[in-house]
């Protein structure tokens, strides 16, 4: 492992795995391949801009051309594929992106990657594959899929494109599926910072139905640290839950946020439910705990406190993303609910 293609490597999670992963390996270079959509931003990397360890390629996981570029420049023989159309309430908006980028930009990095012969290739997913929950119960490797949203069906779609590659072609092919994430540079229209940008701003948080639904948690560095095991000493061909045992209703994480910030619950507004929202996700992550010695290090009061922190500390950061086609999308979603 000398060459690492990052895709997405600028959005939440990919900015935070490149900087977690420079960090614990002096060894590798990490191709930051990104598109640069509303949600991409290389401001999330600024403290690593002089790391020679880091080049960043601008691309389209779509376009082969690019992907062939990049793949040939740079020697790739390791693929971690972050890239997606990820926010739910954005595909019900409107699918076509997230089949056109998570469904055919898989497919395409896939047959590239085959071309190349890369010794690696971890396919970064989600629980939303797995659908809902009742009461009860967690999500293993085994469950059956079930996505419930265009987002979710997009993303259970290339997992199961990867996996076909693997079984096809011998691809080594390893899917990752993890549960909610925060933490820094995630961009403001996902519960935790939008509702910590809202308070600050003393505007309405936009709260669906009642608040009931359930998450299980996970702070960002512990979901990179779970993906650098698993392309280190992971399975190919395997499935990989990645969770943090650490369930939440969305009404009790709006309330500990309010608490941190020193603000009114009264901010608090109930709106209109969006549709086939999923009741619970909840994680079963004895696999890779079990196979890779994983375990999540930060406890979710730990990690809010300091995600919180964060966002204070970064407010012209927030400032800058939500500008534009933001605020179209906001007015769009949560007006008139």
């Amino acid at each position: 492992m000398k060459n690492v293609l990052v895709t997405g490597g600028a959005g939440f999670i990919g900015s935070n795995f490149i900087r977690y992963f420079l960090r614990v390996h002096a060894d590798v270079r990490i191709v930051n391949f990104d598109k640069l959509t509303y949600a991409g931003n290389l401001e999330n990397l600024r403290d690593i801009e002089g790391d020679p360890r880091h080049v960043f390629v601008r691309g389209d996981i779509c376009a082969r051309a690019d992907l062939e570029a990049a793949f040939r420049e740079y020697t790739i023989d390791t693929v971690v594929h972050f890239a997606a159309e990820s926010h739910v309430d954005r595909s019900i908006l409107g699918a076509g992106i997230f089949m056109t980028t998570n469904v055919l930009g898989t497919q395409m990095l896939l047959e590239v990657a085959k071309e190349r012969g890369v010794e690696r290739f971890i396919h970064v997913s989600t629980d939303e594959v797995y659908g809902s929950l009742g009461p009860e119960g967690k999500f293993t490797e085994a469950t059956s899929l079930h996505p419930n949203s265009p987002y979710a069906a997009s993303k259970a779609s290339s997992d199961l494109i990867a996996l076909a590659y693997r079984h096809t072609f011998g691809l080594p092919v390893i899917v990752t599926r993890c549960s909610n994430n925060y933490g820094p540079y995630q961009f403001p229209e996902k519960l935790i910072p939008l509702m910590i940008a809202n308070a600050l701003d003393d505007k309405p948080l936009p709260v669906y139905g009642e608040g009931l639904n359930v998450r299980d948690w996970l702070y960002v560095d512990d979901h990179c640290s779970a993906i650098d095991a698993v392309l280190l000493r992971g399975e190919v061909g395997a499935v990989y839950n990645i969770g943090g045992n650490n369930e939440w209703r969305n009404i009790d994480v709006v309330h500990l946020l309010l608490k941190h910030l020193a603000k009114p619950e009264s901010l608090i507004r109930y709106v209109k439910d969006r549709p086939g929202h999923d009741q619970r996700y909840a994680i079963d992550a004895t696999k890779i705990s079990r196979d890779l010695g994983w375990r999540p290090a930060h406890r979710f009061e730990e990690g809010i406190k300091e995600t919180v922190a964060w966002y204070l500390d970064h407010q012209p950061w927030c400032r800058r993303v939500m500008t534009g086609e933001y605020q179209h999308y906001y007015k769009e979603q949560y007006e008139g609910r």
